[in-house]
């Protein structure tokens, strides 16, 4: 494999499993120094001692990126730790509050916004500051295939990923002529412990169905994702900014 990432610092928060870990796996494997981020200490020191084991750098600092502070912190021991910020993957998100808008109540719908928006507003407002430092980077922002369009019952999730969306392009902007430069995944269904979590007393016969509502007919795996995301944080995607940028099997086609 190539060493795109030769001597720079990528940080990855919900690194510990599903898109995080196999973007952490990629990024790694192609000479990037990783600095992991989640809340599972025990998981996130698993992961990092699963890299180092394969002869990769990586390091683990648990962080609620729910919670500005933490955020802040996390960024300030990943360039106290290697000197420099040169990437970042804001994957962190999950639907937290299910049904219609007129069912959810404030704190959930708050509760969602904060995990699936606010942490990304969160990552951009100190990662920013850490890579221009560096000379320009690039970040990469999990928006989700509702992050371009609507499902009933998901309503405070899909705003979310809307606002994503939105600050990305917004964020891109500013940081344009700084080198700087910033993009949206939207992806569909992919294959993670999270999905399968979610998916009932019948995981494989939903993830069949699932599969069913992709034009290609199944879901993404983690490592799809995370080969499109090490090109987006590449020199390679370097007239790339300000983009939503579809890994969605067909579905937002339709």
């Amino acid at each position: 494999m190539s060493a795109r990432f030769a001597e720079k610092v990528i940080l990855i928060t919900g690194g510990t499993s599903g898109m995080g870990r196999a973007v952490a796996e990629r990024v790694a494997a192609e000479g990037a120094k990783v600095v992991l981020a989640a809340r599972g200490k025990q998981a996130g020191d698993a992961v990092v001692a699963g890299l180092r084991a394969a002869g990769r750098e990586a390091v683990f600092v648990p962080a609620d990126v729910t919670v500005e502070a933490e955020v802040a912190e996390l960024v300030r021991q990943a360039v106290s730790r290697y000197g420099r910020l040169d990437g970042a993957f804001n994957n962190v998100g999950a639907a937290t509050a299910a049904g219609s808008v007129t069912d959810v109540d404030g704190d959930a719908w708050h509760a969602d916004l904060a995990l699936n928006l606010s942490s990304v507003f969160f990552g951009l407002k100190h990662q920013i500051p850490a890579l221009r430092a560096s000379g320009g980077g690039a970040i990469v922002n999990n928006a989700s295939i509702l992050g371009v369009t609507g499902q009933a019952g998901m309503a405070s999730y899909s705003a979310a990923k809307h606002g994503v969306v939105g600050l990305t392009r917004s964020a891109a902007l500013d940081t344009a002529a700084s080198g700087v430069r910033i993009n949206a995944l939207i992806t569909g269904g992919v294959d993670t412990p999270l999905l399968r979590a979610n998916m009932g007393p019948t995981p494989e016969e939903s993830l069949r169905a699932a599969g069913a509502m992709h034009p290609v007919g199944r879901i993404g795996q983690p490592e799809e994702i995370a080969a499109f995301v090490a090109f987006l944080l590449s020199d390679e995607a370097r007239f790339i900014t300000g983009a939503a940028l579809a890994i969605d099997g067909g579905m937002s086609a339709g």
